[in-house]
């Protein structure tokens, strides 16, 4: 199988140090039974690998992209958390931003020659894997210091009651609309609201809503990991 490079896909030879098309450096993994290669020049002998132990200055050099994923997830989660207002309202927009940032973090520590956009999008996952489950944890202990620290029980579950009321008439709207007959809507909405009422109930709600947020959150950083990496392209890309 000939081997191609990463950016234009140009074929390159067993020999080629650098693409011929766009001029983008090849690094290998040197087996250590790898037969030896005279490449005819002062740099001397190299060795000759199959196209899946090569190793392309565009992919990822994982421990410093955890570094810079798990630097950067902490305030992400912080910000995209419901601690305040923002992060309610723009924490899709911080989680994007710390997703391009962590992959500058990492083409600053790694120095890759190059960086594709689907590198930078993995870069951007990971920050967005660490950050939404951080999220889901500061989030989780805000409503257990609320509840049990501040005392504030009360207006919370006053607030949870008028918040199930208003979905149950808005259900109640639907089903009405659809032809249910009174008796079914009645049964219907006593169910629903005993079972959104009771504890289990509640939870799974609320985890499920955690968890959607997690999944936008995912989402936005694999797209600021894409935009990171375009934006740093220019600066890692060797000049022609």
């Amino acid at each position: 199988m000939e081997a191609t490079c990463h950016r234009c896909n140009e074929t390159l030879r067993i020999t080629d140090r650098y693409c011929g098309a766009c001029g983008l450096p090849h690094l290998t993994y040197v087996a250590p039974d790898a037969p030896v290669v005279d490449s005819g020049d002062e740099a001397g002998p190299i060795r000759s690998i199959g196209t899946t132990q090569a190793v392309l200055l565009g992919g990822i050099a994982w421990r410093p992209a955890l570094r810079a994923a798990a630097v950067l997830a902490v305030p992400a989660s912080v910000l995209c958390s419901g601690l305040t207002e923002l992060g309610q309202n723009l924490g899709l927009v911080w989680m994007t931003g710390a997703a391009a940032w962590a992959v500058a973090l990492y083409v600053k520590r790694a120095r890759p020659t190059w960086l594709s956009a689907g590198a930078g999008a993995r870069i951007g996952l990971l920050t967005g894997v660490f950050a939404s489950w951080l999220t889901l944890a500061v989030n989780g202990f805000a409503l257990w210091f609320a509840r049990f620290v501040l005392h504030q029980g009360g207006q919370m579950d006053a607030l949870w009651q008028e918040n199930v009321e208003r979905s149950l008439e808005m259900s109640q709207q639907m089903m009405v609309q659809m032809g249910m007959a009174g008796v079914q809507v009645a049964q219907a909405q006593q169910l629903n609201r005993a079972m959104m009422l009771s504890g289990e109930g509640r939870a799974g709600i609320a985890l499920m809503g955690f968890l959607a947020g997690a999944a936008f959150l995912l989402v936005f950083a694999a797209a600021g990991g894409a935009i990171g990496a375009k934006l740093m392209a220019q600066r890692s890309r060797p000049s022609a």
